[in-house]
C-alpha cells in the first residue's frame, strides 16, 4: 500500500545500484501477489552464539531493500525471524561464563538453555540476541521482531502444523527427490569464481539437517520431551482424525502420547518450517546464505514445499561471504568472528551501513580490524567530499545517501568528522587524556580551533577503542621522556643542520598544514630546492632524504623507525617537548 502522506528521502532518477534493481522488483510482486497490502521482507539469525558480521548480511540486505521502498512511500513489515526455538547444538568455544557442563542442555531450545554465568539475561537466547538488538538499533535498521519461541509455544502456528501433517506425505516426496542428490563435482582444473561459488559447488552440509525421516514413517514435526526438554524425539504414530500424537525419547526414555491439535512443545523440522513462514507470513523478499543454496538444502527444497501451505517462494539473492582484515583480539577470545556490537565499537554506524550498501549480495567484502580501517575511513570520508561537492557517481551517491541515513532521516553523526587516522594517532599518543587530546585537536587548524571534544565524537570515542583493543603494545606509540644524547652526538653536519631547520619553522609553521609543510620541505631547502617544489620538480633521491630525515625524528621522539604521521606527532609531543629532545 502506497502512503502518500510519507516524505520520500531525495535520491537519484538515475540510480542504477542494487538496493534499487531489487526493490522495484519486489514492489512490482508484491503488486501481483498481495495488491494493496504491506510488502513484506524477512530475516532469520538464531541466537546460538554471538551473532557474526556475515550473520548481519542477513539482516542488511532486507533492510536497505525495504529502506527504499519505504523512500519510495510504501509500507513494509521487515520481519526479523529470531530462531531462538533452535535446538542448542554444541557449546561454543571462548565464550566466557561457560564450560563443558553446558553440553548436558544440548537438544533443548536456545530459550531453555541457562545464560552464561554472570549475564543479566534469563536464558542463552535472549543473551546472544540482546546484542544484536543493541547494534541494529545503532545501525538504524526498523524491523518486526519475531520470537519463534513464542510463536510455537502460543499456538500461533497451530493450524500450519497440523496442515503438515496432514500433508506429509505430499512432503515427503518433495523431500525424497532431494536425499540422494549429491553436490555437483567439480571438473579437473575448475575454479570458482569466489569463495561463495566454492561453498556452494561444494554444499555445506544443509542438506544433510534432520527432515523428519524416521523408521515409523515419515513425520515433518518434533516434539521437545516432556521431561528432559531435548529433541532427540522420534514419533512413532500418529492420527490425523484425533490428531494424536506418539513419540518417544532417546534421551532419558521418556514417552507420551498428546493430541497436537492441543500440544504446543515442539515444531516443524526446519526444511517444511522456513516455507510454511513465507507462505504464513507473505513474505516477497529474503535473502538466504550459501549454506541453505546448495543441492537439497533449505531454499531450494522450500521452494517446492511452500506450494502445499498455498504460498510462494520469496524472491532473493544468495548473498556471499564477509570476511575479517585482522581479527580482533577482543573477538577471538570469544571463539569466533567479530560481531555488529564489536565492529560498532570501532566505526560509527554510517561506515558500517556503507560497507554492506556499496556492495551486491553476492559479492564478498571486507570488514576491517586492522589499520585498514584507517584506509577505508579515509575513502568514506572522500566520497563524502564529492558529495558535497556534486562530483559523485550516481550509485555512489545512492550508497551515501543509504549509510547516513533511512527513510526515517539521518542517523546522528560527528559534527565534525576528522580523519580517523589523525584521531587514533592522537588517541595513542595521549592515551586518553582529554585536555591534551583537545589541545592537539585545536591547533590541527589554528584558524578554526576546535571548542570542544563533543565537536568530534562520537568518531573520537571509536578511534580511542580502536587503538586501546586492535592494536598491539608493541605497536602503540611511547614518547620519549629524554633526548637520545648517543643518537644526537653522532649526527654529521648534514643530520644537525636539518634538525636545526625543523626547529626555526616550528612556531611559524604550528598547524598541520604548516607542520606537513615543514617537515617535507626541510631535505627540499637541505638539497638546495624551494620548500614549495612539487615532486615533478625534484630529482628521485629527494625521497630517500625524506625517508631517512623522517626515520631521523621518529628515534629522536619515539625510539622507533616508524610511527604516527609525523605532523600529527609533533603536535602531539608540543613545541617545548620536541625542542628538547631534538636537542634545541
Amino acid at each position: 500500500m502506497r502512503k502518500k502522506d510519507v516524505p520520500i528521502v531525495a535520491q537519484s532518477t538515475e540510480t542504477t545500484d542494487w538496493v534499487s534493481r531489487y526493490a522495484d522488483e519486489v514492489i512490482a510482486e508484491s503488486e501481483r501477489r498481495a495488491p494493496g497490502k504491506p510488502v513484506v521482507v524477512a530475516s532469520g539469525l538464531s541466537p546460538s552464539g554471538p551473532i557474526h558480521l556475515g550473520n548481519l548480511r542477513e539482516v542488511m540486505t532486507p533492510h536497505l531493500v525495504a529502506d527504499e521502498i519505504r523512500r519510495r512511500g510504501y509500507t513494509v513489515r521487515h520481519l526479523l525471524s529470531w530462531d531462538d526455538y533452535d535446538r542448542y547444538r554444541k557449546v561454543p568455544a571462548g565464550v566466557p561464563g561457560i564450560d563443558e557442563s553446558w553440553a548436558e542442555h544440548i537438544g533443548k531450545p536456545l530459550t531453555s538453555v541457562p545464560a552464561p554465568v554472570g549475564s543479566e539475561h534469563p536464558n542463552w537466547a535472549e543473551h546472544f540476541k540482546a546484542a544484536m538488538v543493541e547494534a541494529l538499533a545503532e545501525l538504524g535498521v526498523e524491523y518486526d521482531g519475531i520470537s519463534q519461541t513464542e510463536q510455537y509455544t502460543s499456538g500461533a502456528y497451530r493450524d500450519q502444523v497440523l496442515f503438515a501433517m496432514k500433508h506429509r506425505g505430499d512432503i515427503d516426496a518433495i523431500l525424497d527427490q532431494y536425499r540422494t542428490k549429491k553436490a555437483p563435482a567439480k571438473k579437473q582444473g575448475q575454479k570458482p569464481v569466489d569463495e561463495a561459488e566454492l561453498e556452494a559447488a561444494e554444499g555445506s552440509g544443509a542438506a544433510a539437517e534432520d527432515d523428519g525421516s524416521g523408521t515409523s514413517g515419515y513425520f515433518p514435526y518434533k516434539p521437545y520431551c516432556g521431561r528432559c526438554e531435548k529433541d532427540l524425539t522420534t514419533v512413532t504414530a500418529y492420527d490425523d482424525e484425533t490428531t494424536e500424537l506418539t513419540y518417544t525419547c532417546s534421551a532419558c526414555g521418556f514417552s507420551e502420547t498428546v493430541r497436537l491439535s492441543e500440544f504446543d512443545r515442539g515444531k516443524l523440522v526446519w526444511k517444511v518450517d522456513w516455507p510454511m513462514r513465507w507462505a504464513h507470513e507473505g513474505v516477497i523478499f529474503e535473502p538466504s546464505g550459501v549454506d541453505h543454496s546448495s543441492p537439497g538444502s533449505s531454499f531450494q527444497v522450500g521452494g517446492q514445499i511452500v506450494g502445499i501451505f498455498g504460498g510462494k517462494q520469496p524472491i532473493g539473492p544468495m548473498y556471499a561471504f564477509v570476511g575479517i582484515s585482522g581479527m580482533a583480539k577482543m573477538s577471538s577470545s570469544k571463539g569466533g568472528v567479530p560481531t555488529a556490537a564489536d565492529a560498532l565499537q570501532i566505526m560509527e554506524p554510517q561506515l558500517l551501513r556503507w560497507l554492506y550498501a556499496r556492495r551486491r549480495p553476492n559479492q564478498s567484502f571486507k570488514i576491517a580490524f586492522d589499520q585498514e580501517i584507517q584506509r577505508l575511513y579515509d575513502e568514506w570520508d572522500k566520497l563524502a567530499g564529492k558529495v558535497a561537492d556534486g562530483s559523485v557517481l550516481p550509485a555512489d551517491a545512492a550508497a551515501y545517501a543509504r549509510a547516513v541515513g533511512t527513510a526515517a532521516g539521518e542517523l546522528p553523526r560527528t559534527p565534525r568528522p576528522m580523519p580517523y587516522r589523525t584521531l587514533a594517532s592522537v588517541a595513542d599518543i595521549t592515551a586518553g587524556a582529554e585536555d591534551q587530546t583537545l589541545r592537539i585537536l585545536s591547533e590541527l587548524d589554528p584558524q578554526n580551533p576546535l571548542g570542544s571534544l563533543d565537536e568530534v565524537r562520537p568518531r573520537l570515542g571509536k578511534a580511542e577503542t580502536w587503538i586501546n583493543t586492535q592494536v598491539p603494545a608493541e605497536e602503540r606509540t611511547v614518547v620519549r621522556d629524554e633526548p637520545d644524547a648517543d643518537l644526537l652526538a653522532s649526527l654529521d653536519e648534514q643530520g644537525r643542520a636539518s634538525l636545526r631547520l625543523l626547529v626555526e619553522g616550528l612556531e611559524e609553521n604550528w598547524s598541520l598544514d604548516g607542520l606537513t609543510h615543514l617537515v617535507y620541505g626541510v631535505p627540499k631547502v637541505q638539497a638546495g630546492y624551494s620548500a614549495d617544489a612539487t615532486a615533478k620538480e625534484l630529482p628521485p633521491e629527494i625521497k630517500v632524504a625524506q625517508r631517512t630525515f623522517f626515520a631521523l625524528l621518529y628515534h629522536l621522539l619515539v625510539g622507533r623507525d616508524t610511527g604516527p604521521r609525523l605532523p600529527t606527532l609533533l603536535l602531539a609531543v608540543g613545541q617545548e617537548r620536541v625542542r628538547k629532545l631534538l636537542g634545541a
